[in-house]
């Protein structure tokens, strides 16, 4: 990660901001010293490929938090007693936004939902965020992110999407590989039945877990 000396004026103002808003969100939980970790390795992850930093610091710590919070659960630290469903494909732009997106929407509070991709891309698909508006899910300001091992980890059910052998595997852990249609390059004709089994499979879902789906 660049040094502040390297930075903005605005990129050190939301860096310091970030780590002093994750630093309260932790307190007692986690040190100043892991938490920069994770806010630094988030940072690199994004900064790589972004054609504008502005929004860099933001993301990172969107990601930061929900790393932290996963080492929390799987550390014994911190658990919400909610269970917790990772959706991965390869792009985390297209099938496990949209897998994210329903999630969200019809588990409300009474679950926990992550994605994440094997090659994140640089944006969440146009059309997949068109095709979920539709249906009133706003999937706007979610971004591409790898997974990461405490993520998984914290994970108690594993949803794969053509990620293949670059999916993680981790003993004991429940899996489920979804076949559906990779979306990418695809319009929002294509994705209509795309996400409509996906909701169709997320109420299924849910439904194994216990948890109540809205109507």
């Amino acid at each position: 990660m660049p040094t502040l000396s390297e930075m903005s004026t605005e990129q050190q103002h939301l860096l310091r901001s970030a780590a002093q808003n994750l630093a309260r969100d932790f307190d007692g939980t986690f040190g100043q010293e892991t938490i920069e970790e994770f806010l630094a390795s988030s940072y690199e992850q994004f900064a790589g490929d972004a054609k504008v930093l502005t929004f860099v610091p933001l993301l990172a710590e969107r990601f930061a938090r929900q790393r932290l919070r996963a080492l929390a659960k799987v550390e014994g630290k911190a658990s919400e007693g909610l269970p917790t469903v990772l959706f991965l494909c390869v792009h985390n732009a297209g099938r496990s936004q949209m897998a994210l997106g329903w999630f969200n929407h019809l588990a409300g509070d009474r679950a926990v939902a992550w994605s994440g991709g094997s090659e994140p891309g640089i944006e969440v698909n146009p059309s997949a965020v068109e095709a979920m508006g539709e249906v009133g899910i706003d999937i706007r300001e979610e971004y591409p992110k790898p997974w990461t091992q405490e993520i998984v980890q914290a994970a108690d059910v594993v949803i794969t999407m053509g990620c293949g052998d670059a999916c993680p595997i981790f003993p004991g852990k429940r899996y489920e590989g979804w076949q559906l249609d990779d979306p990418a390059g695809q319009g929002v004709d294509a994705l209509r039945p795309i996400r409509d089994e996906i909701e169709q499979r997320v109420r299924t879902l849910l439904d194994s877990l216990g948890v109540p789906a809205r109507a």
